[in-house]
């Protein structure tokens, strides 16, 4: 996918632009839901497509696993068997290798890992990761990395960011000598490592732009770390990554977080978060996080946000919604993540449009004061 820089804020490293490819145009800045299995829980692809989503996520990990890549690839590919007709970015796996730490092993090799599904072994080298995202035929795949934990002593980090510019150099190696499995063309983007520690970010940022990937993503943020560190390291990257290519901040986040990264030059972010906090009954809403199980909405029959046009807001109270997770229907959790995508596609398209008029500091000054004050009161 091609990346077009348009525009540049006038007080902060806020920037928006396009990525283009064979599946539709995707504005930046983007927020990617999150369809691990080849599917956005609870939603279809038109309702997604209706919410104004031009990309989402899927997971190799787990595609591999259920149902495999090699029958996603008899299907035609991962947009055809999941019927989802734009972009689809899929993750490597490395995610996984950090939080199943428990069933894994790594080496410089690669990593061996047992099943969450069926007990059974299996073993991931960057070679095969590309495989299996050729099989996929996404349109931007991702290097096999080790995300280092928060904490981490020094040593350990080092040794995390050198196995992974071992790894995604061998990556784009294989990447490049072999062709897409589908006609489509697909794009690699490495995965800048190295904790909390500004030497090994800078020196693995350096190797890995210095062969020349089609983007680069900001790993191992969001795992732990207080949000001043990870505004801290996210600026350090991106100062340092070309302004000509896309920046993905992985894994990351709730909306102070995105307002936040946007102003420091991300271009795309992905997480569970609305999806999996709605299907657990909290929402996101310009009067700020919002628990609908609690009881103060038994009786409360205004929208979930009476300035929000989605259909769950056109249509339902949040009383009715805390009847339906009270009951465990599972409209409940349907009409939620509607409403939390909705809420995030909005905020990155308002942060666009600032950008777009050069006041996105007025734009993010806004949203920290009504976002922090409302907030406070919605959960009192």
């Amino acid at each position: 996918m091609v990346f077009t820089l348009e525009t540049r804020d006038a007080k902060t490293m806020g920037r928006c632009g396009r990525l283009s490819g064979p599946h539709g145009t995707v504005p930046t800045p983007v927020f990617m839901p999150v369809g691990t299995q080849g599917t956005v829980k609870t939603l279809t692809s038109q309702e997604l497509v209706d919410l104004g989503a031009r990309i989402i996520l899927s997971n190799a990990y787990h595609l591999y696993l259920r149902p495999g890549d090699q029958l996603v690839a008899e299907a035609g590919g991962l947009h055809r068997f999941a019927s989802w007709p734009l972009s689809i970015l899929t993750d490597s796996g490395g995610y996984q290798v950090f939080s199943l730490q428990g069933l894994s092993k790594v080496t410089d090799e690669g990593v061996r890992f047992q099943s969450h599904l069926d007990g059974s072994y299996h073993f991931f080298t960057p070679e095969k990761v590309v495989d299996i995202q050729r099989n996929l035929g996404s349109d931007i795949c991702m290097v096999l990395d080790e995300c280092a934990p928060y904490p981490c002593d020094y040593q350990n980090a080092r040794t995390a960011h050198e196995r992974s510019v071992k790894w995604a150099l061998r990556s784009l190696e294989h990447f490049r000598g072999n062709r897409p499995v589908h006609s489509k063309e697909q794009a690699l983007y490495a995965i800048v490592q190295g904790s909390i520690y500004h030497d090994l970010r800078t020196e693995n940022l350096q190797t890995l732009v210095e062969k020349k990937f089609d983007g680069y993503a900001i790993g191992g943020l969001a795992v732990g770390e207080p949000a001043d560190i990870m505004a801290e390291i996210t600026e350090l990257c991106t100062r340092q990554l070309p302004e000509e290519l896309p920046r993905y901040l992985m894994g990351v986040g709730r909306p102070e977080d995105l307002v936040t990264a946007i102003s420091l030059g991300v271009d795309m972010f992905d997480c569970v978060i609305p999806t999996r906090n709605g299907r657990n009954g909290t929402v996101y809403t310009s009067e700020g996080k919002m628990v609908l199980k609690n009881r103060r909405y038994e009786s409360d029959f205004d929208p979930i946000d009476r300035n929000c046009s989605c259909p769950a807001c056109r249509h339902y109270s949040r009383s009715y919604l805390r009847h339906l997770f009270q009951a465990g229907e599972i409209l409940a959790m349907r009409l939620a993540t509607l409403h939390n995508l909705y809420f995030y596609m909005d905020l990155v398209g308002r942060a666009r449009q600032a950008i777009q008029r050069k006041k996105y500091d007025a734009f993010m000054r806004q949203f920290f004061t009504d976002y922090q004050t409302n907030n406070k009161s919605a959960n009192e």
